[in-house]
Formats: structure tokens, C-alpha cells, sequence
């Protein structure tokens, strides 16, 4: 509506306003916006946002289209508060999500399993199948700023978390692959090396 606004009073934008150094009409609006409705909503905004990407991990269809918009706003309010009242929460929600599932993993498939991606996809999803998602789902509404923070995030609780806790689980067989020298064949080791 802004947009639409500031091309009806473009003339006086672009020559009352500029000779007298105020705000154009995209400020004053989007300032506007911001302190009486996007201050009031973005709460509950973000979670249902994060509500919906959660679904859409699970399985579930939604509307990349309107999340795409939604997550606009964020963007065109000011990079800042994409990254401080979206960018942020999401990250936190990806570590706890990708985490839930590692756990779950762990707990059903021995290390060689999960290291081997022998586990069907049904109830499993590899680590660069993950990543392939998050990415996909990047393309489709999150802003390009956030992939290397995103992939860092999933990296880190599917790959060095998990590493930690199958080296520390003396019954996983990560033993019996290190002693037999096959872990270096595993897709699991060579993306932890990279």
C-alpha cells in the first residue's frame, strides 16, 4: 500500500519533500508501519511462521508464497530487524528441530547405519538430505543472507553433535569401523572433513 501511495505522490515527493529535506512517503509509511502494527504483531508472527517451516520438515504442504510475503515484511522494515526479530529465531528453532531428530536417530540406528545412510528414508533422513531441504526452502522464502548461518546450524546438529555423542557411545560401532579403517569410505566422515 506504501508502494501504491508513493507512486500517486511521486511529484511531491520527488520536489516538495527533497527541497525540504524530509522523509519521502516510503519512510514515513514504513516508520509508520512499523511502530503501530509490525511492533504489536511480529511475535506472534514468527511463531506461526516457524510453526509452518517445522510442518513443512514434517511432511506437511503450505503456502511458500505467502510465507515468502510475510517474511518480506521483515526485510523491507530493515535488514536489522529481519536478523534480530526473524533470522535469530529460526536459527534457535533449526538447532532444536535438527537436534530432536539426530537424537532420534541415534537412539534407532547404530553408528554404522547412520554413518552409512543404510537407515530407510521413511523414518530417516540424511544429514544431505536435510541440507538439501534447508536449502530448497532458503530459495523459496528465507532471504539469501541467512544459507550460510542455516547450513552452518544443521551442520552442527547433524554432523559434530552426532559425531560427538556416536564417538562417546562405546556400543555404537564407531569403534569397529575406526579399528577396520572403513569410516573413511562413509559419506558421514567426508562431510565432517570438509
Amino acid at each position: 500500500m506504501v508502494q501504491w501511495l508513493s507512486r500517486r505522490f511521486l511529484y511531491l515527493d520527488e520536489h516538495f519533500i527533497r527541497r525540504r529535506s524530509l522523509p519521502t512517503l516510503n519512510e514515513v509509511g514504513l516508520t509508520c508501519f512499523r511502530d503501530r502494527v509490525y511492533n504489536e504483531i511480529k511475535d506472534k508472527v514468527r511463531d506461526a511462521v516457524i510453526i509452518l517451516i517445522d510442518k513443512e520438515r514434517e511432511g506437511e504442504g503450505i503456502d511458500r508464497a505467502l510465507l515468502k510475503n510475510v517474511l518480506d515484511i521483515f526485510v523491507e522494515i530493515g535488514m536489522e530487524y529481519y536478523e534480530n526479530d526473524f533470522e535469530e529465531h529460526i536459527l534457535i528453532a533449526t538447532g532444536q528441530y535438527y537436534s530432536r531428530k539426530a537424537t532420534s536417530w541415534i537412539l534407532e540406528d547404530s553408528y554404522p547405519d547412520y554413518c552409512m545412510l543404510k537407515a530407510t528414508l521413511s523414518s530417516y533422513a540424511s544429514f544431505e538430505e536435510c541440507s538439501k531441504k534447508e536449502m530448497e526452502r532458503l530459495s523459496h522464502y528465507l532471504h539469501s543472507s541467512s544459507e550460510p548461518k542455516l547450513v552452518e546450524k544443521v551442520q552442527q546438529e547433524l554432523l559434530v553433535v552426532v559425531a560427538k555423542q556416536l564417538l562417546g557411545k562405546w556400543n555404537s560401532g564407531c569403534l569397529a569401523l575406526l579399528r577396520d579403517d572403513k569410516v573413511w569410505c562413509s559419506p558421514f566422515f567426508l562431510t565432517v572433513c570438509k
